[in-house]
Parts: C-alpha cells; structure tokens; sequence
C-alpha cells in the first residue's frame, strides 16, 4: 500500500494535494505552522514540527508512509535537509516538487547575494525605500541598515514589534499581478527590492514591476540542501510515486 507524506506550503504543494485527493491517494498534508490560516487542503492536514530529524523518521514509521514528496518553499532549507536526513534513516524515498529558480532577463538590474547578510550589505548606506519582499523569517538582520524605510507584505499580521524601525506592512495573500505590485511600489516610493530567488509565476510579479520602473532588485540565491531526486510538474511527480527509484 502506498501511504504519501506531503510537505507543503506553496502553490505546487496545493496543486499535488488537489491531484492526490482526485486520484483517491491515501496522503497527508503537513504544514510547518507558520501562517495563521493557511490554506484549506483536499487531503487530511497536520499542522506543525515534527521535531526534528528524529521526530520525523518516528513519524514515517508510526504512520506507514512510504513515500515523502518535499514541496516547502525553496528557502525552508532546515525542514528539506531533516526531511532527507529522517527519509535516509529508515529507507523511505523522497522527492522534491521545486518550482525552477527565476533568471534575470534583459532589462532587469539585479544584484546577487548568496544570503540574507549578503543582501543586507548590498543595499545602500544612504537612506532608500526598500521593499522587502521575504516573509517574516529575516527581518532582524535588516535592523543592521535602519536608515531605511522598509515595505514589508506579510499573508498574517505582525503578534510582536517589528524589529526594523521604520516599516510599513501591507497585509495580502498572492498570487499577485505586475499592474498591482507596479501600483504598490509607485504608491510607496520603492527604489529598491529585496527577494528571495523562491521562483514560480505567483511571486514574480515583483519582479515584472521592478523592471518595468527601472528598479535594482537584490536577489538572494537558494540554500544549499542535500542531494535528492527533484520534480518540477505534476505529471513527473505522480510518475515518481509509481516508479519512486532515483
């Protein structure tokens, strides 16, 4: 019997729920918990850690799964690298669901960082207008550059202080268009943006926006993770459940 772990949070992770749940698959839907109401799924859902790598082959175990299909967000490096680590500890086969990294096209100024202190260091000493567009995770290191204004847009309110002391928060779930997020920036007097390199067609219209109002955008690479078999559509993934080898 086949039993599938998915590891979710992002748009492909939903899309595979949806086909999973049509083709009557017996899986569950793992959320980390970081979004307060995260998005209703067609499968049985678990919300939280699992506590680790250990945790998670204790769970692989209990639940009979046999396969685990990894489809976080590019940069949730620490739950992949478990993921890996707990499917090796006790023979379960896992994939990645990765959507392709974003590249720069004509027209677009981006800088390159390698990581969220590299794009603090990228941005300039002057006072600017950035908007940072990287989740709630990383916003402290940015307190090092606090002549700046900073435009954050979160999908959940703020519970605590912001630790930048010049923020403005726009609280929206995507996927966003280049005309809106065009709209956002002019009404924010953005001169630069910062994003994580999480690829996918919902979080690039940022992207499309800074280019067109001739913006520098600091793009911060993905994090490394350890080797395993990754899958960038729908069908390569249900292929993969069928014939998990490699």
């Amino acid at each position: 019997m086949t039993r599938i772990l998915l590891l979710g949070g992002t748009t492909e992770a939903s899309a595979l729920a949806k086909t999973l749940a049509e083709a009557g698959a017996d899986a569950v839907f793992s959320y980390a918990g970081r979004t307060a109401k995260p998005v209703r799924q067609p499968l049985p859902t678990r919300v939280g850690g699992f506590g680790g790598v250990g945790g998670l082959a204790a769970y692989l175990l209990a639940e009979a799964i046999t396969h685990v299909i990894d489809a976080t967000h590019p940069f949730a490096a620490q739950m992949s690298t478990n993921a890996v680590q707990a499917c090796k500890s006790v023979g379960v086969p896992i994939c990645a669901f990765e959507r392709p990294a974003w590249q720069a096209g004509e027209g677009d100024q981006w800088v390159h960082a390698d990581s969220i202190e590299g794009a603090v260091d990228a941005l300039p000493e002057a006072p600017a207008r950035v908007f940072l567009a990287i989740g709630k995770q990383n916003l402290a290191q940015f307190a090092a550059k606090p002549q700046h204004h900073y435009l954050l847009r979160l999908v959940d309110k703020p519970e605590a202080p912001l630790p930048l002391p010049h923020a403005t928060v726009e609280i929206a779930r995507g996927p966003f268009d280049a005309a809106g997020d065009t709209a956002l920036m002019q009404r924010h007097g953005i001169t630069h943006v910062v994003a994580k390199n999480a690829g996918g067609a919902g979080a690039a219209a940022k992207l499309t926006a800074a280019r067109g109002l001739g913006l520098p955008v600091i793009m911060i690479a993905r994090p490394e993770v350890p080797a395993r078999p990754v899958r960038a559509s729908l069908a390569e993934v249900m292929d993969w459940i069928a014939h998990p080898a490699g």
